[in-house]
């Protein structure tokens, strides 16, 4: 079934909702808030940020209280999960909430420069679906890391009908109709990037350079980095099990044409066949092969698990809507 937005030719460019998926980064958001408020007053738009507390236990409405009262009027929205789910699940449930004409998305620590949003909705304004941000330098990861993702990427895009760059995250600005046409996506193990490029749209690329942290560390670890490229290799593409296909026919030959040589060589030559050293080291060699390739298998059979429970994405605990772009008086939702 295609995927229709419900606006084809959405012409309304005026506001702008920011989308900040954080764990436990109030004393960043402390800084950030105030220099975002700053350059969306310049840049023109009217504005909201919705604020994603995606399962932390630090002073997040105290901060945001704050931030209100500095600036004299509403333009938060905080949404709590119920526990910790995870970014791309806390990064849907803000761009669920969202009511402006585009979609920014940013971490809240500080590492995505405010002083770039001029220039994304400059080029959102300029008939761009999504603008894209890239990193032109990482100077923050190791060459292996680096070498692993590009890797990983060429991995992933070779060949395929859609393409991401590899240092392009979720540092985006996205139009209306494609926040629209991304909500409708069904499944519920999402992999941002690749949903991003998979929706098309015109979009550009505009390089920046990642700033320090404001605060504190990151919550992405080397495990958190594996599990995400797990989850990327699963849910968009099935070279893995083409490769196992292949590994077991090229094993295949390999072993008749083994068996060919064994008996030509008993036959002609009249060696004898060689002990049980050798039939120990194939059997184990086979073993582990057999192993990994059933490990391949059952990853994409526990994504096909996971998509059938139908569990809801993410549960939300509480919401408070003091969006300057909402309908009426400031809303506080509790989930039952």
């Amino acid at each position: 079934m295609a995927i229709q937005p419900a606006n084809l030719h959405w012409s309304g460019r005026r506001s702008l909702s920011v989308v900040l998926p954080v764990l436990n980064e109030a004393p960043s958001l402390a800084v950030l808030l105030p220099n975002l408020a700053a350059t969306l007053a310049r840049c023109g738009v009217d504005w909201e940020v919705v604020v994603v507390d995606d399962g932390g236990s630090d002073n997040l409405a105290e901060v945001l209280q704050q931030f209100e009262q500095h600036q004299g009027h509403c333009n938060v929205q905080l949404l709590r999960l119920s526990r910790n789910f995870g970014k791309e699940a806390a990064l849907t449930a803000g761009l669920a909430a969202t009511r402006g004409d585009a979609v920014l998305c940013m971490d809240g620590d500080g590492q995505h420069p405010v002083e770039l949003i001029p220039t994304l909705i400059e080029r959102w304004r300029s008939g761009y679906d999504m603008v894209a941000a890239a990193q032109t330098t990482r100077a923050h990861e190791s060459a292996l890391l680096g070498w692993c993702k590009r890797r990983f990427y060429g991995f992933m895009y070779a060949r395929e009908r859609y393409v991401i760059p590899a240092n392009a995250g979720d540092f985006r600005l996205m139009d209306r109709r494609v926040v629209q046409a991304l909500m409708r996506l069904p499944e519920r193990t999402r992999f941002m990037k690749g949903l991003y490029a998979w929706l098309g749209f015109k979009t550009s690329i505009v390089p920046f350079r990642a700033g320090e942290r404001t605060a504190g560390e990151s919550k992405f670890r080397l495990r958190q980095l594996l599990g995400l490229a797990a989850l990327g290799v699963t849910a968009f593409s099935v070279k893995p099990l083409r490769m196992v296909s292949v590994a077991g026919a090229l094993i295949s030959v390999a072993a008749l044409c083994y068996g060919l040589y064994i008996m030509a060589e008993t036959l002609i030559i009249g060696n004898r066949v060689s002990g049980w050293a050798t039939l120990a080291s194939g059997m184990m060699l086979l073993s582990g092969i057999q192993l990994l390739c059933l490990g391949v298998i059952a990853e994409y059979l526990g994504r096909v698990f996971e998509e059938t429970k139908q569990r809801p994405l993410y549960v939300l605990e509480e919401r408070v809507d003091h969006s300057a772009l909402g309908q009426g008086a400031p809303v506080r939702q509790v989930a039952p």
